[in-house]
């Protein structure tokens, strides 16, 4: 007589229903929350549009007083020093990641990645304290005032170097964003090219590639989208940077030269500085306005990024 073996239920689909409705429902939360940011902004930079219309991007006057409010200051500190932070840590995060994945002896490459990850998390404020006690003065010293006397004659080059180095302004700004920047930027960067196959690797090398043919012709192609989108990363934590930058960029409405030692304005740095004492009206709006715009340009940078990586999917394989 056969034995009675304890029948297996087949399992149901009620999991696979219930983890589906709950993994839309996040998506759908998170759609919500970013429009209800976008509507808020827009609905309390209204009295701030109806006024000064388009004008309000070019317009570089920023009296309280008077309610007279032009974002072309801040628009211009936070696109600038933005740019100079990715031009300083773009080569630097490549040159640390190229160094740690192919490199580096194995003894090193642990506590240098991680000294390089413990650089993210030191708070904003600690940067920007460091950045107006310690580096501003060693940087009016020993970097404006020395370029400055070089450069001041050579036309248009000139221009962005002119002028009494203070130690703070756009430049020094930028270099701060840039030193906070690098750490999320190489991660990245050193992650991604962690996977490319070791194989694909070591027959680059047997067939006589050097180390930066491999990386170039390797590496870089494999991880192209990993590596824009760690230098996005940079990017948007550079454009969103607020207390870093207050502490140094001068906190000033003034855009009568081209020199990057002079100080300047961001939208996040007149956002921390005035919101708190901005009286309802006007003014508030004006600060909203400001915040719509930087999740503007946000948003144009992530799509220009977006758009890169599909052209570059496209040409693969020519």
């Amino acid at each position: 007589m056969a034995e009675n073996k304890p029948s297996i239920k087949a399992p149901g689909k009620h999991g696979d229903i219930i983890f589906s409705a709950l993994v839309k429902l996040a998506a759908l939360i998170t759609l919500l929350l970013l429009g209800g940011i976008i509507v808020s902004l827009f609905i309390a930079s209204l009295p701030s549009m109806e006024k000064f219309g388009l004008s309000f991007l070019w317009n570089k006057t920023w009296d309280v007083p008077n309610e007279q409010f032009g974002a072309l200051v801040p628009i211009y500190g936070t696109v600038v020093t933005s740019i100079i932070a990715l031009l300083i840590a773009v080569p630097v995060s490549f040159g640390i990641s190229l160094f740690l994945t192919e490199l580096a002896p194995n003894w090193l490459k642990r506590p240098l990645g991680i000294a390089i990850e413990l650089l993210a998390a030191i708070p904003s404020i600690v940067y920007g304290m460091w950045g107006l006690f310690v580096f501003a003065p060693l940087f009016a010293t020993y970097f404006q005032q020395p370029v400055g006397d070089v450069l001041s004659g050579v036309p248009i080059v000139g221009a962005l170097f002119a002028g009494p180095g203070f130690g703070i302004g756009i430049l020094a700004a930028g270099v701060i964003l840039a030193i906070m920047i690098i750490p999320y930027i190489a991660s990245v960067m050193r992650d991604v090219f962690e996977q490319t196959p070791v194989m694909m690797k070591e027959s680059a090398y047997g067939i006589g590639c050097t180390t930066w043919e491999v990386i170039w012709r390797i590496v870089l192609p494999f991880t192209k989208n990993g590596v824009i989108g760690g230098i996005m990363l940079g990017l948007g934590r550079a454009l969103g940077e607020t207390m870093a930058v207050t502490f140094i960029i001068g906190n000033t409405y003034q855009l009568d030269s081209a020199s990057l030692y002079m100080p300047g304005n961001s939208i996040t740095s007149a956002l921390a500085n005035e919101f708190a004492e901005a009286a309802s009206g006007l003014h508030t709006s004006a600060l909203m306005e400001l915040g719509l715009i930087l999740f503007v340009i946000t948003f144009i940078v992530l799509a220009l990024s977006k758009l890169m990586i599909l052209r570059l999917a496209k040409s693969e394989g020519r």
